[in-house]
């Protein structure tokens, strides 16, 4: 064990000669150096004690992962560390099918967080919601585990049941079993509203997100009646993806502009994306839905289209998801996800804590038509008179289906204020003409 701190503290060694080749007589920077040395032989000490004389034998393996993660979690709830099998999951899920429950997650107060359910997956269908607060797998506790090590126990054999402890809001805790399953991400979803106004929802951002777009927009303008008068794009619930699909997406709503910029602790390794000629609506009226299960990549096309002012936001403040991911491949040893820059809209507002928010503020509501069936009438009353002309006997309306299926739908209100946004603005742009 003595070995193992001995190449501990030759890496800090040598760590300390790179740091100070810029400038041997800097003594603030020796002093830190020093201290770092300091710090890792802690970490070499504290190991060698716990194999030696904790009271059961212990996986050396998992001590040190453990460790790195808690040295990673302790930074921000999107830094981790990531095992070989956990790492080629995510490159599995990157490209659009995995296996599991279907939401994206995060790690807040030592719970697991919901950022967004997926659409038509199982914790969609049981009624995950966002902003929901995982605080027990299977009878056990959640708190203490990292956010990774949750992410294991809810994936599991296709077919499987899991039960999660729910807390949402100020409501009672309570139980829902969800069968696992494989996960398959259709990012994008598209059908006419209304004979000509198009819908597309974005599900996610994966390798399939942009040719599936503009696939689906082609579709739907042929299909409309007269043409496309405007377009309602959906990132509701949407929990983001990969940046450059993100930015491919937005630029096929940009002729020019910036997109998208990041900005870390090196100045210099900053980044900026600008938009290339070629809005594939050519300029098609547009209204972007969000709320606040809205992070990340969805929150990098609303901030880009609404600071160009190329759509109308809609809806409710986004989750605030403003920062960069950088998997960094460890050989033999997985890869270090680490937060290295914040996203940053083309004017300059970061999206971090902040969010996007709306241009029009809508509360999501359901619009349903009230039916007054059972309300008691005049002709129901005991020993009412007939009408003129009528029997006195009672035979039951005929059924008016339509209504009744209007009845039964129940409308999105978030998307009924969108269409008739984009109503308006084609209205004023006959008149205008």
């Amino acid at each position: 064990m003595k070995r193992f701190v001995i190449l501990v503290a030759l890496i800090a060694v040598f760590g300390m000669t790179g740091l100070s080749a810029h400038g041997a007589a800097d003594t603030t920077k020796k002093d830190k150096n020093r201290e770092t040395f300091r710090q890792l032989e802690l970490f070499g000490t504290v190991f060698d004690r716990v194999r030696s004389d904790y009271v059961e034998d212990v996986d050396v393996e998992k001590l040190i992962e453990n460790a790195v993660n808690g040295m990673l979690s302790s930074l921000d709830p999107h830094s981790s560390y990531l095992n070989e099998k956990t790492f080629r999951d995510m490159e599995v899920q990157t490209r659009g099918e995995f296996g599991g429950l279907g939401i994206e997650v995060t790690m807040e107060d030592g719970l697991v967080k919901v950022m967004s359910p997926i659409d038509d997956t199982p914790a969609f269908k049981a009624g995950i919601k966002t902003g929901d607060m995982i605080t027990h797998l299977d009878g056990q506790q959640v708190r203490g585990l990292t956010l990774q090590q949750a992410v294991e126990k809810m994936r599991g054999l296709v077919g499987t049941k899991i039960k999660l402890t729910i807390r949402r809001g100020k409501k009672q805790p309570f139980n829902v079993t969800i069968i696992r399953a494989k996960i398959k991400i259709t990012p994008i979803k598209a059908r006419i509203e209304d004979e000509d106004m198009g819908y597309i929802r974005i599900t996610s951002f994966n390798e399939q997100t942009t040719i599936g777009l503009k696939r689906a927009f082609a579709r739907i303008s042929k299909q409309a009646k007269g043409g496309l008068k405007g377009l309602v794009l959906d990132l509701r619930n949407n929990p983001g993806g990969l940046l450059k699909e993100a930015i491919s997406v937005s630029d096929a709503f940009l002729d020019r502009g910036e997109i998208v910029s990041t900005r870390g602790r090196k100045k210099n390794r900053g980044q900026r994306w600008n938009a290339s000629k070629g809005d594939i609506t050519k300029g098609l009226a547009v209204v972007v839905l969000v709320n606040g299960g809205s992070a990340s990549a969805s929150e990098i096309v609303a901030g880009a289209l609404q600071d160009h002012r190329r759509a109308i936001i809609l809806g409710t403040r986004s989750f605030g998801k403003g920062s960069v991911q950088t998997i960094i491949p460890l050989p033999g040893h997985g890869a270090l996800r680490l937060t290295t820059q914040r996203y940053y809209t083309p004017s300059g507002r970061s999206i971090q804590a902040k969010g996007i928010e709306p241009d029009i503020a809508v509360e999501q509501l359901r619009l349903e038509e009230i039916s007054d069936d059972g309300r008691r009438r005049e002709k129901d009353l005991r020993g009412a008179l007939s009408g003129d002309g009528e029997k006195d006997t009672k035979t039951p309306p005929e059924k008016d289906e339509d209504a009744e299926k209007t009845a039964a739908k129940v409308r999105d209100y978030q998307l009924v204020r969108a269409i008739s946004i984009l109503r308006g603005i084609a209205f004023y742009k006959r008149s205008a003409d």
